[in-house]
């Protein structure tokens, strides 16, 4: 296994780089700051980390990375600080990180014309609704209205719709024989490690009653994507919701 992780210097990020190389897996991560990424990752051989910025790249460039992987991690997202400012990175550039980051490794993909499908699992957000309008729980006047506020007032919500609506719009099966994809939607974000969590083909309530994941269990499901057939063959070209098995703050009420 062979593997290219975009965004692997964040929580999440650095939780699949671990978990890749636990399993053996030749890895190259794309990073900012390779300083970020904790002592005893790099130290291990089959990490080779890149410095630079994935939207100062071309898509020749990131199709030269691609080459040779089975599989592209993303989990990059925006920053919620910026210097010293709380919450200030919510609005800073590049606005649309994600949509850009997305565009350009499908093209790569494409462009590439691998003998086998490469595998291209995105990191999104429960808060996304699923573009084909096929989720469960369908929201009421009021949530609409929040989330098109969302959408106006926060880039990087706007910018993770747009990810979502690219993916599978405008790339869907369409070039199923290079690129097959999965978006990972993960409920409200907790610490803590790897135990029990159930996948769910789509949204079960109010983005404002979140259920908890773990970020090792986002992390671990994406290993699981990457490494397992059945599980790649489960939730290819499709939108899971993922949340811990047990919901103890639920369950106190």
């Amino acid at each position: 296994m062979r593997a290219l992780v975009l965004g692997g210097s964040g929580n999440v990020g650095k939780l699949v780089l671990q978990l890749l190389l636990e399993r053996g897996a030749e890895v190259q991560a794309l990073v900012r700051t390779p300083e970020a990424i904790p002592a005893d990752l790099t130290a291990n051989k089959n990490l080779t980390l890149i410095q630079g910025s994935l939207l100062h790249l071309s898509v020749d460039d990131l199709a030269g990375h691609i080459k040779g992987c089975n599989a592209v991690i993303m989990t990059l997202g925006h920053g919620l600080s910026y210097g010293r400012v709380p919450a200030l990175g919510l609005w800073m550039n590049p606005h649309e990180l994600v949509v850009k980051a997305t565009q350009m490794t499908s093209e790569a993909i494409i462009k590439l014309q691998p003998p086998a499908p490469i595998k291209f699992i995105i990191l999104n957000t429960v808060g996304v609704a699923n573009p084909d309008g096929s989720d469960p729980y369908q929201p009421g006047a009021l949530e609409r209205g929040l989330i098109g506020f969302m959408k106006m007032a926060l880039p990087p919500y706007a910018d993770s719709v747009k990810s979502a609506v690219y993916i599978s719009q405008q790339i869907g099966d369409k070039h199923k024989s290079s690129l097959e994809w999965v978006v990972v939607r993960p409920d409200g974000f907790i610490d803590g490690e790897v135990c029990a969590y159930k996948l769910m083909e789509g949204i079960q309530h109010p983005f404002y009653e979140p259920d908890h994941i773990t970020k090792a269990n986002i992390a671990h499901f994406m290993r699981e994507l990457a490494y397992n057939y059945d599980t790649w063959n489960t939730w290819k070209f499709k939108m899971p919701i993922i949340v811990n098995a047990s919901q103890p703050h639920k369950e106190k009420k």
